[in-house]
């Protein structure tokens, strides 16, 4: 079954800066978010700074379809971009793209691995959404009295997807990867 959801191409893009230069990385980061919004199919775009000590940088770039990915990274401005960040990183940036909800379970500093089996996908997305869909409209509501409905809608959908994105995947992808990702056998 195709779904337009099953479509959606996320390119997890890794970078490592060089020492002293990652202001100039994040300012830079900043002028081509503003690009990148601009461009049909394009979904948006997050940054994960690096953790303390680290100079590694990963950005998830979401598209509508691989097509729309395509056409823009065939774009002069695309290619303007990846030169001047190339001026601020250590070497040419790693990148993945991912089909659907599979950009969720990839692990930073491990090598790239076909995504899981689908079942698994949307069992463990399903075991990290049920909390966060009971827990934070309860945390929402009280906060917000006379807000527009959807406007609280707007607000809990959001801190549910950050917090799948940043906190809750990540972590259940780390817990459960010897079941998402068993070694073959022979």
């Amino acid at each position: 079954m195709d779904t337009s959801a099953d479509q959606t191409l996320t390119a997890i893009v890794r970078r490592r800066i060089k020492p002293g230069a990652e202001a100039d990385f994040e300012a830079m980061m900043q002028e081509f978010v503003a690009v990148m919004i601009r461009h049909p199919g394009h979904l948006g775009i997050n940054m994960i700074r690096p953790e303390p000590g680290s100079r590694d940088y990963t950005v998830l770039n979401r598209f509508a379809t691989q097509g729309d990915r395509r056409r823009f990274t065939e774009l002069p401005e695309y290619r303007y971009w990846m030169d001047r960040l190339r001026e601020v990183s250590e070497a040419d940036p790693e990148i993945e793209e991912r089909i659907g909800l599979a950009f969720w379970f990839t692990l930073p500093g491990r090598p790239a691995r076909h995504p899981p089996p689908r079942p698994k996908m949307a069992l463990l997305t399903l075991l990290g959404v049920y909390p966060l869909t009971m827990l934070l409209p309860r945390l929402v509501l009280p906060v917000t009295p006379g807000w527009p409905h959807w406007l609280r809608a707007l607000l809990v959908a959001s801190l549910i997807v950050a917090s799948l994105t940043w906190l809750i995947m990540p972590n259940l992808t780390r817990l459960f990867e010897p079941w998402l990702f068993p070694e073959k056998k022979g």
